[in-house]
């Protein structure tokens, strides 16, 4: 029985260890600061600074120096983002600027002035509004601005 007890730890252990798990650069491998606004919640002002943000509830904000934001199924943004990638499976409204990646999942929806670098639209997503590209010189220009992540 002592034995049994020692293999489950080491079973749970190699299942974490599992390559591959990460997901893609857009959120996985922004670490460090991390803010989620949980189901329910409303927050509303000024956020910076932010590695992450995760948005399940509402988010009346204006959001810069930050890297990802995630707004789910449930969340809904209003106002303005600087990015470096937006994933969007709820809804935003507002100004966005995704210095890298725009990525819209099938139940996301996008309205407003959009600016992206990259994007991707699922079947289903919707994006509407004043929509344009960045050119390269615009992402050398946010990029060396004082967020410093060029």
């Amino acid at each position: 029985m002592a034995e049994d007890n020692r293999a489950a730890p080491e079973a749970a252990r190699r299942v974490l260890d599992i390559p591959g798990a990460r997901r893609t650069e857009s959120i996985g491998d922004a670490q460090g600061k991390k803010l989620i606004v949980g189901r329910e919640i409303c927050l509303s002002g000024e956020i910076s600074a932010c590695d992450t943000l995760v948005v399940e509830g509402r988010v009346e904000a204006a959001l810069s120096d930050s890297r990802t934001i995630e707004i789910t199924e449930t969340g809904v943004f209003k106002g303005e983002i600087e990015i470096n990638v937006a994933e969007i499976n709820g809804q935003f409204e507002g100004a966005l600027t995704a210095r890298n990646r725009l990525v819209i999942h099938s139940k996301g929806s996008v309205k407003g002035r959009i600016r992206y670098a990259e994007i991707e639209v699922e079947r289903g997503g919707r994006i509407e509004g004043d929509v344009q590209v960045i050119s390269e010189a615009e992402i050398t220009d946010i990029s060396s601005g004082p967020s410093g992540d060029g």
